[in-house]
């Protein structure tokens, strides 16, 4: 990504010098079959590149890119976008890669945990179970005692509200929040979950009201992508794969 941006004369201006910096996130993938015996040079940086040069506003969901191989506690996960806006006109739209070690729906049913903020049926539209049970309560957690599997649920979340870096900083505080609408437990020991937000700078919001009223719309959003993400997924082709939701429960 460094490269393409490098290509592209993007990144930060120090006097004539032009420094692209990319933070970055991963699923790690090293222990999932296939052979990793690459010599000296992982493809990861043309991977990077291609998806980089590849980038549009229109793009697939579910088990692709990042979310191809990502999994919760009882479906498959996967790649989910969600976007809203606040009263003021400004926008937030989110981008999760969903590999939680607990679940994304309520027991083994087809509700979301995130239902409550669904739009426009983006996920199925099934809405919240009449009734909340003791089991439906109880945690589903990725693998099993002694051997737990570690994982981790990456979102970007991108505004285009006019924000300082300390700012921006308190948006991902608050849109983290939506992990805990949507994953059910979220923020496990095993969970290595982060937010990156971003901001294009074009509209002006207040300070107070402003950035607390669009951290809750990126907090919905954030809860929506992760639903999406595991609602839009397909399981992968071998034996033992994890269902999709809509293996299970699509009409």
């Amino acid at each position: 990504v460094q490269a393409w941006l490098a290509e592209q004369g993007r990144g930060f201006a120090i006097r004539d010098a032009v420094i692209p910096i990319v933070p970055g996130a991963v699923c790690f993938d090293l222990l999932n079959g296939g052979d990793k015996t690459w010599g000296r040079f992982a493809p990861y940086r043309e991977l990077g590149y291609a998806a980089a040069a590849a980038a549009s506003t229109s793009f697939a969901l579910g088990s692709v890119g990042a979310g191809l191989g990502t999994t919760t506690a009882n479906f498959k996960g996967g790649l989910g976008s969600a976007s809203g806006t606040t009263r003021d006109g400004i926008r937030v739209a989110a981008l999760a890669v969903v590999n939680a070690v607990g679940s994304v729906t309520v027991g083994d049913g087809p509700w979301f945990w995130a239902a409550p903020f669904e739009v426009a049926g983006e996920f199925g539209g099934r809405g919240s179970p009449p009734s909340t049970t003791p089991d439906m309560l109880t945690a589903r957690l990725k693998g099993a005692a002694p051997a737990p599997i570690e994982s981790t649920t990456l979102v970007a979340v991108v505004t285009d509200a006019a924000l300082t870096k300390s700012q921006a900083q308190r948006l991902a505080i608050i849109a983290q929040t939506g992990f805990a609408r949507a994953i059910y437990p979220a923020h496990a020991p095993l969970d290595g979950d982060i937010v990156f937000a971003a901001a294009t700078g074009e509209k002006p919001v207040d300070p107070l009201t402003g950035l607390t009223e669009l951290g809750m719309v990126a907090a919905n959003t954030v809860a929506r992508a992760i639903a999406r993400g595991v609602y839009e997924a397909t399981a992968l082709p071998f034996p033992g794969a994890l269902p999709a939701w809509k293996d299970k429960f699509a009409r």
